[in-house]
């Protein structure tokens, strides 16, 4: 055993769609990612399930500040009395104060489908919040944690390298393997969503993790895998192929009002040819579940050619 327990939190009532993990360490604990404020009976429920209580929690490690990672952690912080939040830099700030982060998303979702999928996000006090810096160590009785900040999908993002099951948390930064997908040999993808998305980034990231030492990715999207070349091969090949599609859309000039659509469809078309390839291009529920996932990433591409925009006009004067 590695003392690892994956917990599924059935975020958008999707079953192992996202996971948060528990790390048991003897009588003592650490949660690693939160999913959403609804989530937190479950991950409670896990706790409990080791023979362990609240009280036993020592830390709770958010990998980045998008919600499905990092939304109950303030819940569960206030369940967990003796524990302490280990954050990015970036991403510390924005638990401390969750009100941009909270009105940004309302605005997405509006406030009704906000308290739906989300529930109330209070702030994290700040004296229970520790900054975690790159390559930064943490001992966990006789673990040591490492964290690595891992830019490409998120500017605030870090994985967290586990010796004591010789594993490292990799959040969004290794992309989407979804259990129900690998019927048919290895199927991940990339996650480009909003806002973040930077392609020589996500691909140093991808060499970090594998250049770890890791023998297992934890991924929030979801499972445990132990084949991390062949995963990071995959991701490679379509990281290239987004920044190509970012490319094209810059170069080609393509109206803003478009922009969103155009990527997308350009995404779908590079998932729909890997659906063929493993031969679930004929099944509904794997096309549904992608197509939410294709126009998610299609946004941050999009995202990614508007803030180039943005530059290229600055550069101009």
């Amino acid at each position: 055993m590695d003392g690892v327990r994956t917990i599924d939190t059935h975020y958008y009532d999707m079953p192992r769609g996202t996971a948060a993990y528990l790390i048991r360490e003897g009588d003592r604990a650490a949660f690693v990612e939160t999913n959403t404020t609804h989530a937190v009976p479950r991950l409670l429920e896990a706790l409990e399930a080791e023979g362990l209580t609240p009280e036993a929690v020592d830390w709770v490690i958010i990998t980045h500040i998008h919600l499905d990672h990092a939304g109950g952690a303030s819940a569960l912080l206030a369940r967990c009395p003796n524990a302490t939040l280990l954050a990015h830099p970036r991403a510390a700030r924005h638990a401390i104060d969750p009100s941009k982060l909270v009105a940004s998303a309302r605005e997405v979702y509006g406030a009704e489908a906000f308290a739906r999928l989300y529930g109330e996000i209070a702030p994290v006090p700040e004296a229970r919040v520790r900054v975690m810096n790159d390559r930064e160590t943490l001992s966990f009785g006789g673990r040591e944690l490492t964290f690595l900040h891992t830019r490409g999908h998120a500017n605030h993002h870090m994985c967290v390298l586990d010796s004591g099951s010789r594993a490292i948390f990799t959040g969004d930064s290794f992309g989407l393997v979804y259990p129900d997908l690998q019927r048919n040999g290895r199927f991940a993808i990339p996650s480009t969503s909003p806002t973040d998305f930077d392609a020589a980034a996500a691909l140093e990231s991808l060499d970090t993790i594998v250049g770890s030492g890791a023998e297992r990715a934890y991924l929030t999207h979801f499972g445990g895998y132990d084949d991390l070349e062949e995963i990071a091969e995959q991701l490679r090949e379509q990281i290239e192929e987004s920044a190509e599609i970012v490319e094209r859309a810059f170069e080609d000039e393509v109206p803003d009002d478009e922009l969103d659509a155009f990527c997308a469809e350009r995404v779908w078309d590079m998932l729909e040819g890997r659906l063929e390839a493993v031969g679930l291009d004929e099944d509904e529920a794997a096309v549904a579940a992608l197509k939410l996932d294709a126009d998610l990433n299609g946004q941050g591409l999009a995202f990614a050619v508007r803030k180039r925009r943005f530059k290229a006009a600055q550069a101009a004067g």
